[in-house]
């Protein structure tokens, strides 16, 4: 079939032009609109420009009324429709319906697909030794495959891709030119007579460099390639992979050799690592997996999804050491399923000695973003692996697996990065050209115009230089390819955020709002939910650390939000911090500052005490009655932590959140009573549940029912306080945000009485409740205010209006029945 087809002329006719907007590049939609078209027998053309689709359709009106249905209800399965426009034009008299070259516009519409795992076909294709990419490892069509990653400028087409200098054989020009054609216009299109390659290089022992192509030492390339880095799997050893938005880190996942090797070089002490397996029987059989857990897995996503270890698994003890659930992904590339096709029977290896489950585990040092560059692998991973299995397509942007947990049978994301972004957000209002920054941690940032925001991959951490760098390159990345030049910049309030900094080295004249911490995270959630401009919520902001506009550290925090401003109408009651970070890293010094501030004595009998050396203790006594070096807290992720210690889950933490997933991990399956913590209608204090723990340990009460009751006492005190503010306020919509509510026993025990209670409650879909999503939050924050100045978008907390005698005696009743509950 030719790219021009000539039509029968037929009674009366009309022309349309239509402009199709979403992800409808790169994805199979030109050809599909051709294909429609003729068999509809309609006249005209159509092309890509950087706005999305045109076309021009000509025919009788019948035709042309079924082709504009089909159009939306037929389109291809990685095209996302946002909208159609429709106009009537003068009628050319056209006997073709053709495809024309893309254009390029000042202006962008066009929305980029997130790259995509290997589709059904290719796969079938992959491993048909009668097909002439029988085993080739950037197999690829319309349908699946790289994009986000690969795309250096729009429309997506591939002179603008890192597919630029492959140039295709005859017989992937011709599928590239067939309109009929799986692999029409399919950008990454390759085969092994003309696309990229892969080899292996090994590390050198002596000089801890990779060996080039282009020594003496030996490489292996294609088959031999993939055998070699089998074998080196097989025997211990550790190979960086490179895939589609950077290097993984490959081992045997049943060797605790190869595991104990990949920790002590990667300096990563006891955090989970990501395991792959083939297919969902590998999965099963190291794994509890739900129905929503295995659609999550097996989708075009393919992210990493948290799932319940089972006992006898197979796996070293050392992938997710003091966790009960361990983050698992199937393949999305091609050279995945190479390396991994030799699994079979067995619960972690194979009898022939090849893994059955590979550790797949960023390639980068910690807080640091994913090696992407073949030289900068040769460089930088040394240290770190014995092999590397490159190739020759370049990666443009990294970008990380993302990491999702399964909450109620929906996913909740904790890292969105690839198979999601950049795919947009879409937000209940209009916004100016905004670039919001995020936070420190878990980095992204959000680039927002109009009703979209863009939320980027997941960049990591703004403590170091590298991360400072990939971040500045993935702003101009998505600033050049969807042709958004902000004129508003967007930062969290705190002044020491490496965030913030750069935002203010970068304002140049342009407005600069600085957003605090947890009105951000309420607005997060509200955005992705739709939630009008103008409707409040009782926000429930729970998270480790966040500025507050006193100077504290807040993070325990009810704000009754909309998107204009915000009313701190509770927090949990402030606790100094003695060391700051140190207290972070080592949860028995925030126990201590708990039990000094409930008024119990620090006795040898408790862990925390016993953790900490009579010298420290005496350090920490001091800085908690003259307050040297410590500063106020309303953390709710710090009390976590504290109860952690105080359980004997875990003294000192080696990565972000550890004490508190722990202590997660214990909550049995069935709770009835809980602590109970005092709530004057202001502050909520945490020092009756810290006396009634504490009496519990004293009585030899086991750690899993101290961990139920407190998660239950957290639940019971939101509905408490929740309705204590729609008493006042007549609100009765809840949205809940901050890295807390990561943790699904507390989430399903929270959201289960919330509704109960009759409050309609919202929780992440979309963007993670970490920082991570934090930038959609501040976007929005931003965008609705005018040009009344660049500072201090959010009001100074102010307390709730005074209740009349009716809801005094109301609130008196229901406090008092809150504390009968408890007691």
């Amino acid at each position: 079939m030719t790219r021009d087809a000539e039509l029968v002329q037929t009674d009366r006719r009309v022309r349309y032009r239509l402009t199709v907007t979403g992800v409808v590049q790169g994805v199979g939609f030109r050809p599909f609109v051709y294909n429609l078209a003729l068999r509809h027998g309609l006249a005209g053309f159509v092309g890509n420009d950087s706005g999305g689709v045109f076309m021009e359709v000509e025919g009788p009106p019948r035709r042309l009324d079924e082709f504009q249905r089909e159009l939306t209800t037929q389109a291809p399965p990685l095209a996302h429709i946002e909208r159609v426009a429709k106009h009537q034009i003068p009628v050319q008299h056209d006997v073709r319906f053709r495809i024309v070259h893309s254009t390029r516009q000042p202006a962008s519409n066009t929305l980029i697909s997130p790259d995509i795992s290997i589709c059904d076909d290719c796969l079938q294709e992959l491993f048909d030794p009668k097909d002439r990419r029988f085993r080739y490892p950037f197999i690829n069509c319309t349908n699946c495959g790289p994009r986000f990653t690969i795309i250096q400028d729009i429309p997506y087409d591939r002179p603008l891709t890192t597919m630029r200098d492959f140039v295709m054989c005859s017989e992937c020009q011709r599928e590239y030119d067939d309109p009929a054609d799986r692999r029409f216009h399919a950008q990454p299109n390759a085969c092994p007579q003309c696309g990229p390659h892969i080899w292996l290089e090994l590390f050198d022992g002596q000089s801890g460099s990779a060996n080039n192509p282009e020594n003496s030492a030996p490489v292996w390339r294609g088959e031999e390639a993939l055998q070699q880095a089998r074998a080196l799997l097989a025997a211990g050893k550790i190979v960086a992979v490179k895939g589609l938005g950077g290097f993984h880190l490959a081992c045997d996942a049943a060797s605790d050799r190869a595991v104990s090797t990949l920790r002590e070089r990667k300096g990563r002490v006891d955090k989970p690592l990501a395991l792959m397996a083939r297919d969902m029987d590998g999965v099963r059989r190291i794994a509890e997996v739900s129905p929503a857990e295995e659609a999550l897995l097996t989708s075009r996503e393919r992210p990493i999804v948290l799932l319940r270890k089972r006992t006898g698994s197979g796996l070293s003890a050392l992938i997710a050491p003091g966790n009960p659930n361990v983050g698992v992904m199937l393949p999305y590339t091609p050279l995945h399923y190479l390396l991994l096709e030799e699994m079979g029977s067995g619960a972690a290896a194979q009898a022939d000695g090849q893994p059955s489950i590979l550790v797949m585990t960023s390639a980068n040092y910690s807080d640091e973003p994913i090696v992407k560059d073949n030289d900068e692998a040769r460089r930088r991973l040394a240290s770190l692996a014995d092999a590397l299995l490159l190739h020759d397509r370049d990666i443009h942007v990294h970008c990380d697996d993302s990491v999702v947990r399964v909450f109620q049978d929906a996913p909740l994301p904790l890292r969105r990065s690839r198979g999601y972004a950049p795919f947009p957000v879409t937000l209940p209002f209009s916004i100016p050209p905004t670039l919001a920054v995020g936070g420190e941690l878990k980095s992204t940032f959000c680039l927002a115009q109009g009703r979209r925001a863009f939320m980027s991959q997941h960049i990591g951490d703004m403590g170091n230089w590298e991360t400072l760098q990939a971040f500045e390159r993935a702003v101009e990345h998505m600033i050049s390819v969807f042709r958004c030049e902000p004129r508003i910049l967007v930062a969290d309030l705190h002044p020491g955020y490496m965030s913030r900094k750069w935002a203010e080295t970068r304002a140049a004249g342009r407005q600069l709002f600085l957003v605090q911490h947890h009105h951000a995270h309420i607005a997060g959630v509200m955005a992705e939910h739709g939630i009008p401009d103008g409707e409040p919520v009782i926000g429930f902001s729970f998270d480790g650390t966040g500025y507050g506009t006193d100077g504290a550290i807040w993070g325990g925090e009810v704000l009754l939000a909309d998107y204009r401003g915000f009313q701190r109408v509770a927090h949990l009651k402030y606790v100094p911090l003695p060391g700051g970070d140190a207290a972070i890293l080592r949860p028995y010094r925030t126990a201590l500052a708990h039990l000094w501030a409930a008024g119990v004595p620090w006795e040898a009998d408790l862990a925390p005490v016993a953790a900490a050396t009579p010298t420290e203790r005496g350090v920490v006594q001091h800085q908690l009655e003259t307050g040297l070096n410590t500063v106020p807290t309303s953390s709710m992720g710090r009390l976590f932590d504290a109860v952690a210690a105080l359980a004997d889950v875990r003294q000192r933490v080696t990565y972000e959140a550890q004490a508190a997933m722990e202590l997660e991990a214990l909550v049995p399956a069935h709770l009835q009573s809980g602590y109970a913590f005092a709530f004057d209608g202001q502050e909520f204090d945490a020092a009756p549940v810290i006396r009634s723990l504490v009496a519990d340990i004293r009585s030899g009460v086991p750690a899993p029912v101290i961990a139920g009751k407190f998660h239950v006492a957290v639940a019971e005190l939101m509905v408490a306080v929740a309705e204590h503010v729609r008493r006042v306020s007549g609100v009765d919509r809840v949205a809940l945000s901050g890295g807390v509510f990561q943790n699904v026993a507390l989430l399903k025990l929270a959201v289960d009485r919330l509704r109960v209670a009759k409050f309609s409650v919202l929780v992440h879909r979309l963007v993670p409740p970490n920082d991570g999503g934090l930038a959609l939050g501040q976007a929005v924050l931003a965008g609705v205010r005018d040009d009344q100045g660049t500072v201090g978008v959010d009001q100074v907390a102010q307390p709730l209006p005074s209740p009349g005698p009716r809801e005094e005696q109301q609130a008196a009743s229901q406090q008092e029945q809150y504390t009968s509950r408890k007691e």
